[in-house]
């Protein structure tokens, strides 16, 4: 299809037009460098968490946008699960290459499905439970059935999720949508997609191509719905090698495929019911897969950026009109089979070509790029920078790596002293490797997290043993808080306070404490990822990261529900628990005036008072600076605790009555419940 004749003034401005979506986009997208270190962080915790746990009997992978490097609203968190001793093979002659002692093989046949599916026949007599309890007998032999494995892997991770596609779904936090799939592997690259190899002239590089078919595939539990065996078919997933394939794209090519999903999201499905919402963004990205393979598009530049979408959004047209959409990796697939066509598919092409016909124009319907294009219509000679370096701040780089760096920084949720130490050691062995300074950043803070976890169970394990021992435990849990202090931002101090308070040296928390507040109290500290820019430049503008991060930086205290921290806070972590949350994370300053009060209520009742009054104003007066709002459930119930300590139970009782009507992201309720009880 032609494009459709623009306005004059569009015409006119279409230059600048793509120069100011470009800056649009990089501004709602992120630079090359954004994108850059968002892939950084997820990749090198995936690498230590893979290595460190190589007798797990699941794998773990990211996939999805957030994978990708996209941060943009409703941007959702896909994991991939994988039981890792059961292999998929294409052919029998493959089973040379295993120990059928050891591993699980599973046969793919898909002589009786549609392209892109098979049926997964189990080969080997022994299995997984899961996995043996989602078995269907079908012409003699033992498959696996898709369904019956959807529905008893649903909820594995995340209890109470819903089944969505292949997945288990639901939402973190109220807002964050999550996507968990449980599939099988394949070392192999799939016969019905050996084509793609030879269709790799000019993109991606051949180092690449190699990379993509040495990785495999993956197999997720759903079934054609047109196919024979819906319920017991399983779709070919080629998720890892659609991730290194967005890898590989030049910034534009992303950006471009950025723009179409906003483009889907904001303009195309604005206002459409879920039932009208036919194309998804796995139909961009194949488009813009197959547009750069074709080297349809020989310029990929910011000034060429209009141009590649609409290009792009002319073959999803075309796709719509003819009614098939090929599968990047196996053309014949036709992805549209089962849910574009008839009535459907007509409306959705009347709709895209209304579209069409506007132009360029339909993009100002997109909330995220409509002041940047008006910006250029109403001043078509506006002169419009598309230096990266300049569209982003210094500190708003640094917040967003800061943010990212909190965000996945996990420490194992096992209160394993060894396990611990295993992380240690896999983080030092890849100190020397060849790294990016964002994934140094990264393992300085992994380094931190460990070292305090390690610290904690390791004074538990010999908490109740003969002298010698807790003395050798005692030296070595001080120096590595000590080192996580070395490693980790401003509030990391905070849990050496918490470990000498657990330990009755109450002088000496009460030393961090000081030094720790003092820290907190300067107006250059990045608190609850919000700083004041001028002041923070000022102070450490131009610094390292790691530097930032030591003097700069202040995050939630995480407290690990299945490590014991203070007594105090027992029944709270153990409340927490049994509803399936792992951490409980506590405002740095709501941590701070808890610790300094009850290590003063053994040395000076007096300031142990001030302490509580200090705790009492943030919690009370705080309009989400300092207490972030879904941190008020903890930081309430933490003020009744120390009110009810003090004898002032009637403050108590409000406080933990203010706990239960906040949102409950900790889901400490019955915690609460029991403390009011325990007030008579």
């Amino acid at each position: 299809m032609d494009s459709p004749s623009l306005t004059p003034q569009i015409e006119t401005g279409i230059r600048h037009m793509s120069d100011s979506v470009f800056v649009g986009l990089c501004r709602t997208v992120g630079t090359s460098q954004q994108v850059a270190m968002r892939r950084d962080v997820i990749d090198i915790e995936e690498m230590v968490m893979n290595k460190v746990l190589t007798d797990c009997h699941i794998m773990e992978m990211r996939s999805g946008s957030e994978r990708e490097g996209f941060r943009m609203k409703g941007s959702d968190i896909d994991t991939m699960y994988c039981i890792k001793n059961h292999q998929v093979i294409w052919d029998l002659f493959q089973i040379q290459f295993y120990n059928v002692h050891r591993q699980s093989l599973i046969l793919s046949v898909s002589s009786e499905s549609s392209l892109g599916f098979t049926l997964l026949q189990l080969l080997t007599p022994r299995a997984d439970s899961r996995v043996i309890s989602a078995l269907v007998t079908m012409n003699g032999g033992r498959y696996i059935s898709s369904s019956k494995y959807r529905e008893i892997t649903c909820s594995i991770v995340i209890p109470n999720s819903t089944v969505h596609g292949p997945c288990g779904s639901g939402l973190f936090g109220g807002s964050l949508e999550y996507d968990n799939a449980h599939c099988f592997a394949s070392e192999f690259w799939p016969p019905s997609a050996s084509s793609w190899i030879d269709r790799c002239q000019t993109w991606p590089q051949p180092q690449v191509v190699r990379d993509i078919v040495r990785r495999g595939c993956h197999f997720v539990a759903i079934g054609h719905k047109l196919g024979n065996h819906e319920s017991n078919e399983w779709r070919i997933s080629f998720s890892l090698a659609e991730q290194k394939l967005v890898y590989s794209m030049n910034h534009c090519q992303f950006l471009t495929y950025g723009l179409l999903k906003l483009f889907l999201k904001e303009v195309i499905n604005n206002g459409l019911g879920d039932d009208e919402k036919l194309l998804c963004s796995y139909h961009m990205k194949t488009a813009v897969f197959w547009m750069i393979q074709q080297n349809t598009i020989p310029n990929w530049c910011p000034q060429n950026l209009l141009k590649c979408f609409w290009y792009c959004f002319k073959l999803i047209l075309k796709w719509v009109y003819e009614g098939v959409c090929p599968n990047f990796f196996i053309p014949e697939n036709n992805m549209f089979l089962s849910n574009i066509y008839g009535e459907g598919q007509n409306r959705l092409f009347v709709r895209l070509f209304g579209f069409y016909e506007k132009g360029l124009a339909s993009l100002l319907h997109s909330p995220s790029l409509r002041s940047y294009i008006m910006n250029v219509l109403y001043i078509p000679r506006l002169s419009i920078c598309t230096d990266e370096h300049t569209l982003v701040s210094e500190t708003e780089f640094d917040i967003e790596m800061f943010m990212e760096l909190y965000k996945h920084n996990n420490a194992p949720p096992s209160p394993d002293f060894y396990l611990n130490m295993k992380y240690l050691n896999t983080v030092a062995q890849l100190t020397v490797s060849p790294l990016t300074q964002n994934q140094v950043l990264v393992l300085q803070v992994f380094t931190a997290s460990f070292l305090q976890r390690a610290a904690f169970t390791l004074q538990n394990m010999y908490s109740h043993t003969e002298n010698k021992l807790i003395y050798i435990a005692d030296r070595m849990s001080c120096h590595m808080l000590k080192l996580t202090a070395k490693f980790g931002c401003i509030s990391d101090r905070l849990y050496i306070a918490m470990y000498y308070y657990k330990t009755l040296r109450y002088t000496e928390a009460l030393s961090v404490i000081e030094m720790t507040k003092v820290n907190l109290a300067q107006p250059y500290v990045m608190y609850n990822f919000t700083v004041d820019t001028e002041r923070y430049t000022e102070a450490v503008g131009g610094q390292s990261w790691s530097t930032k991060l030591r003097h700069v930086v202040a995050w939630n205290i995480k407290l690990k529900n299945k490590t014991l921290y203070i007594n105090e806070l027992m029944t709270e972590q153990i409340v927490s628990l049994q509803n399936n949350q792992h951490t409980l994370s506590i405002p740095p300053l709501v941590a701070l005036y808890m610790m300094e009060f009850l290590c003063y209520r053994h040395i000076d009742t007096m300031r142990a008072q001030t302490a509580l009054n200090d705790l009492q104003v943030l919690v009370h007066h705080d309009q989400g600076v300092y207490v972030a709002v879904h941190l008020r459930d903890i930081s309430w119930q933490i003020l009744g605790i120390c009110q009810q300590i003090s004898g002032n139970l009637q403050a108590a009782l409000y406080s933990y009555q203010q706990s239960l009507k906040q949102y409950p992201h900790h889901k400490i309720q019955s915690a609460t419940l029991t403390r009011i009880h325990e007030l008579g």
